[in-house]
């Protein structure tokens, strides 16, 4: 394989006619020049292997096929915010398929998953638990690939107070306003169900939904007492002299319930068997290459999203983006336990397909 500097330089002369990509490509070699350059290469000669075969076999695979050599666009939101789809693009991932990002503008984070669902866009990447929530309603939607996943150094969201709000444990909430960036998704449900094992009236607490970039500031001026806070955007919090920060969902449920998978609506699986693969195969890439490069990653989101480096919070990935079902099953359990789902309509297998991961692929043909 060419080095990574070569490799970058062709693919935006062969394949990126677009003026953005080229300046992308071009800074993503700088960083390599920089001294990435050696371990690029090991992430990037990483090649999915072909899943065709598998595909077929699979009953969850699609039994419609795409003409081949058929162009394909996949309709997904152009959010400020740390996503595989930006960056798969950005490293040239999609180049060499026929499968290619259509970005339609800025989505509402509680919009991606109820857009997914009707096919109004293609992919999304949110919560488990609307997914479940979602399916459960009959929305046509499957998971094709994990996500993030969270570490004790790289968690999902993080809690912040103010220094001067007297707020430092669980019960200290009670008769509070708790800012989240949507209902029905992690910040919910991890929350009431970590408050509800502390003893904690939930019922007493005032949730509010607040957009993950605006939470530190609607926190700081007094608006909410306590804000939750995802990746990249907790940086920021994070050096803010007004707030401190309480805990991490990794503190609260190990990160069980921290990994935010991409799903694809059922009309475009179907439809579009190998360009699910094509993007699913790009997006384990990048996941991958972001767990082996954090940093380099972090400076292309800082770019895109237009926040200081330093505060921007790294990400951490689901190894090749396969889908486990432990994390499925505790968002299943929580939303049981909450009554928002009826015990046993839905079960974790219901929810995902790991039939256009090539990785899932590899792995169960070397168990068999």
């Amino acid at each position: 394989m060419l080095p990574i500097i070569q490799e970058i330089t062709s693919m935006s002369e062969a394949h990126s006619p677009l003026p953005a990509r080229r300046v992308a490509l071009r800074q993503l070699a700088s960083l390599a020049l920089a001294g990435s350059a050696g371990s690029l290469l090991a992430a990037c000669s990483r090649e999915g292997g072909d899943n065709k075969a598998a595909a077929a076999k699979s009953p969850e695979a699609p039994a419609v096929i795409s003409k081949a050599g058929e162009k394909v666009e996949f309709r997904y939101p152009d959010n400020p915010t740390f996503d595989l789809v930006y960056l798969a693009d950005q490293l040239g991932y999609f180049d060499g398929t026929n499968t290619r990002p259509k970005y339609i503008g800025k989505v509402a984070a509680p919009q991606i998953i109820p857009l997914t669902g009707t096919g109004e866009i293609d992919f999304g990447s949110r919560m488990v638990p609307l997914v479940i929530s979602a399916v459960a309603s009959g929305a046509d939607i499957k998971v094709v690939a994990a996500g993030n996943k969270t570490l004790q150094d790289a968690p999902h969201m993080k809690y912040f107070v103010r220094k001067d709000s007297g707020i430092r444990a669980p019960k200290d909430l009670e008769g509070k306003t708790i800012g989240i960036n949507s209902f029905g998704a992690c910040a919910e449900f991890v929350t009431k169900t970590f408050l509800r094992q502390k003893g904690v009236d939930v019922t007493k607490i005032n949730f509010v939904v607040i957009p993950d970039d605006q939470a530190e500031q609607t926190l700081a001026t007094g608006n909410t007492d306590l804000a939750i806070i995802h990746a990249p955007f907790s940086g920021r919090a994070d050096h803010a002299d007004k707030l401190v920060r309480l805990w991490s969902d990794f503190d609260l449920d190990g990160g069980l319930g921290g990994m935010q998978p991409y799903s694809a609506h059922g009309k475009f699986i179907r439809e579009h068997p190998e360009s699910v693969k094509d993007v699913v195969t790009a997006l384990a890439k990048a996941a991958n290459w972001v767990n082996e490069h954090p940093e380099d990653a972090r400076q292309l989101v800082s770019k895109r999203i237009n926040l200081q480096l330093e505060f921007v919070d790294r990400y951490a990935y689901v190894d090749n983006l396969v889908v486990t079902e432990p994390p499925i099953q505790y968002y299943i359990d929580v939303l049981e336990a909450e009554g928002k789902l009826a015990k046993g309509k839905v079960a974790a297998k219901d929810i995902y397909t790991n039939a256009f991961n090539p990785y899932a692929q590899d792995r169960a043909a070397a168990k068999a």
